[in-house]
C-alpha cells in the first residue's frame, strides 16, 4: 500500500492510492472515488481488490481544486464541502485523468496488463462513462447518479458493464431507473442488477444506508465479472 503519482494529459500530477495484488503481481482495478474523496472507505476497498488478487489504485479526482480530500459521511459540514467539490468537478477532465490513470496502472510492474473499472456513486458515474469513452477491458458501476443524461452514449459500450442498482436510491427516483434499463436492456454487453429495499451508497460501510447483505451480493458478483473479463 502506498501512493503513486500520476501525470494528467492536460499537465500537472495528481497521487492515487496502490494497493499491490498479495501475490506480487494480477489484473488493474481503477477504483473511482466517491465524492468523499480518497478517504479511509475507498482506501479499503482497493486493499479488498489487491486482498483478492488485483493491483488496485484509486486516484484522487479532486486534485484540480483541493489534493489531497478525505472527508466523511459524518457531518453537514463534510457533506457540503463534497457536494460542493462534486458540483465543482469537471467530469470530462476527470475522465481523462482516469485514462491516465488506466495507462499508469498497465505500466505497473505489478500489473499483468488488463484492466478493470469499479466506482461508487460519483465513481459510479465515472464508471459508466469509462465504459463509454475508454478501452478499459470491464467496468462496473455501484449506483451511479445521474446516468439519464448519458444514456445516448450507450451505444459506445462494446466492453462488459455490471451495474448495481439500488431499488430505492434517493438520487435515482424509480422513473429514471426505468428508462436507464430501457436503454440498455438490449445492449448485451451490459448486465444490471437490482437489490431490492437498498438505498444509495448501500456498500459505503459504516454509512446510513449500509446493507450487507446486498453489498455481500454485490461484491461477489463484481469479483466473478472481474474474473471473468480480467483473466488472461
Amino acid at each position: 500500500m502506498g501512493e503513486i503519482t500520476i501525470k494528467a494529459a492536460d499537465g500537472g500530477e495528481f497521487s492515487a492510492y496502490v494497493a499491490l495484488a498479495k501475490k506480487g503481481k494480477g489484473p488493474g482495478v481503477l477504483v473511482i472515488q466517491e465524492i468523499f474523496g480518497v478517504n479511509q472507505v475507498m482506501r479499503e476497498i482497493t486493499d479488498g481488490y489487491a486482498a483478492q488478487g488485483y493491483t488496485a489504485v484509486c486516484p484522487d479526482l479532486f486534485w484540480r481544486q483541493e489534493p489531497g480530500i478525505q472527508i466523511t459521511d459524518r457531518s453537514k459540514a463534510e457533506w457540503d464541502k463534497a457536494m460542493a467539490l462534486m458540483k465543482g468537478m469537471d467530469q470530462d477532465k476527470g475522465i481523462e485523468d482516469l485514462k491516465a490513470a488506466v495507462a499508469a496502472l498497465r505500466k505497473h510492474p505489478a500489473c499483468s496488463g488488463r484492466v478493470g473499472a469499479v466506482g461508487f456513486c460519483l465513481g459510479g458515474r465515472l464508471a459508466f462513462m469509462m465504459a463509454t469513452r475508454s478501452d478499459v477491458e470491464c467496468s462496473v458501476s455501484y449506483y451511479g447518479v445521474n446516468l439519464e443524461p448519458l444514456l445516448g452514449e450507450s451505444r459506445n459500450i462494446r466492453q462488459p458493464l455490471l451495474m448495481h442498482i439500488a431499488e430505492k436510491d434517493q438520487y435515482m427516483p424509480a422513473e429514471v431507473q426505468t428508462k436507464v434499463k430501457e436503454a440498455l436492456r438490449n445492449n448485451s454487453k451490459v448486465t444490471m442488477y437490482t437489490y431490492k429495499g437498498a438505498d444509495h451508497a448501500f456498500a459505503r460501510t459504516g454509512g446510513v444506508h449500509y446493507d450487507k447483505a446486498a453489498t455481500d451480493m454485490a461484491g461477489a458478483r463484481t469479483l466473478e465479472f472481474f474474473k471473468r473479463n480480467l483473466s488472461a
